[in-house]
């Protein structure tokens, strides 16, 4: 099995919260991870079962009497009646011997329905950890600090190197734990199985899609739209629908770490008018590129998405080191004018301001961070920045600023 970062923040949650929630998208390891809390003490049920989760949606507080806790409850978005339940039972174990950490685990991929229960019955007594699919330290074993670009720690974790081939295969593949776990099994069969059990299943569980071809068609739009902006009208016409069925739709792909978005970074300090238009992300690039009908590395490398996809790669691996290290929301924007300056990626953390850029080649210069003066005048102190691109080695652009490989993410 491989190790995964994000198991010391459930760890966490569960010695310091009542109820622990693990989330994200489907396949990416929930499950597994929940399961190493059995050799702790712990029970498993799921409520995959049609009968098990009527009888936890019809009499929750009878479901709960007949396990003991601590308790594993998989699929848990099956059976929101169960969170005022559970609310119940850890406000009587507090008052029965005065603590009541790690009584439950609960799992699920539908944020949409797992938050509504968790906001009306558990707020304030819910941990909850969002899991993303593999990161490309996990798959190296080592270490996954938060990311900022710091030149020292760029240099020392470019090893090894990641060539362009190498990068543009890891893209294709992806990250999902069970295609790293069997590296016989096709990338393509695997996608094929995963997007039409998600539209079968996780999709038609929250909203009533009558044209499931149409909703197959928007995602597949929207994975060859990984890295830009959204504009609702122009998906909206190009599907064939209307604009409010398309909020909905991404909102469902929202709620299950399908896709998430980068919002235009904004200052009152600066001066500028910047866009207000949200830039779209595939959570996993190998998704991305099999709905996009993208999925020969060979091809994707030499085609008008490379830059696209190398981007969506980049941000996706900085996202992770934020989730995996307890940082649910990852304060990451992106900047772009109408005076067309953009910067592919800023991110503000402990009172500094990161610039970057995400390039696919290898030979840059000053010239290609132009757009980073843009926040020079910024009230925040300017923490280190550059490029991100396919370099053996950094290389400086200006006193400041720095070109550095992408494998030092």
């Amino acid at each position: 099995m491989i190790k995964r970062t994000i198991l010391t923040e459930i760890e966490n949650s569960v010695k310091s919260r009542p109820v622990t929630l693990i989330t994200g998208a489907r396949q990416v390891g929930k499950s597994t991870l929940a399961s190493l809390f059995m050799d702790k003490g712990f029970s498993y049920i799921s409520l995959e079962s049609m009968r098990e989760a009527e009888m936890a949606k019809s009499q929750p507080e009878t479901f709960l009497s007949l396990f003991k806790t601590p308790l594993i409850i998989d699929e848990a978005q099956r059976a929101p009646e169960l969170f005022q339940a559970i609310f119940h039972r850890v406000n009587e174990e507090k008052m029965r011997r005065g603590d009541n950490y790690g009584m439950y685990i609960l799992i699920g991929s539908q944020m949409y329905r797992l938050m509504q229960g968790v906001g009306e019955s558990l707020a304030g007594r819910i941990g909850i950890v969002h899991i993303p699919p593999l990161s490309r330290s996990e798959l190296l074993g080592r270490d996954e600090p938060t990311f900022l670009f710091d030149l020292p720690a760029l240099h020392r974790r470019s090893s090894p190197k990641l060539e362009a081939k190498d990068l543009f295969d890891l893209i294709v593949r992806g990250f999902y734990p069970e295609l790293h776990a069997n590296p016989s099994l096709s990338a393509r069969s695997f996608y094929s199985s995963y997007v039409e059990t998600y539209i079968e299943r996780d999709v038609s569980e929250i909203i009533n899609v009558k044209d499931k071809f149409a909703f197959r068609r928007f995602m597949e739009l929207l994975a060859s739209l990984t890295g830009q902006e959204l504009i609702y009208d122009k998906i909206a016409k190009t599907i064939g629908i209307d604009l409010k069925t398309v909020q909905n739709w991404l909102s469902v792909l929202l709620a299950g770490d399908i896709v998430y978005l980068l919002e235009p970074y904004y200052e009152m300090s600066l001066a500028k008018r910047i866009t207000k238009r949200s830039k779209l992300y595939f959570s996993d690039t190998g998704l991305a590129a099999y709905l996009a009908r993208l999925d020969i590395p060979e091809n994707l490398m030499i085609s008008a998405f490379s830059g696209a996809f190398v981007e969506t790669y980049a941000i996706n691996e900085i996202r992770k080191t934020f989730l995996n290290n307890g940082i649910p929301n990852p304060p990451m924007y992106y900047y772009r004018d109408f005076n067309q300056n953009e910067i592919d990626l800023v991110i503000l953390f402990g009172g500094k301001i990161h610039r970057i850029e995400i390039k696919s080649g290898s030979n840059y210069s000053k010239r290609d961070i132009k757009a980073f003066k843009q926040l020079d005048e910024s009230r925040y102190l300017k923490g280190g920045g550059g490029i991100l691109c396919l370099s053996e080695a950094a290389y400086p652009l200006d006193e400041e600023n720095y070109a550095a490989p992408i494998a030092g993410i």
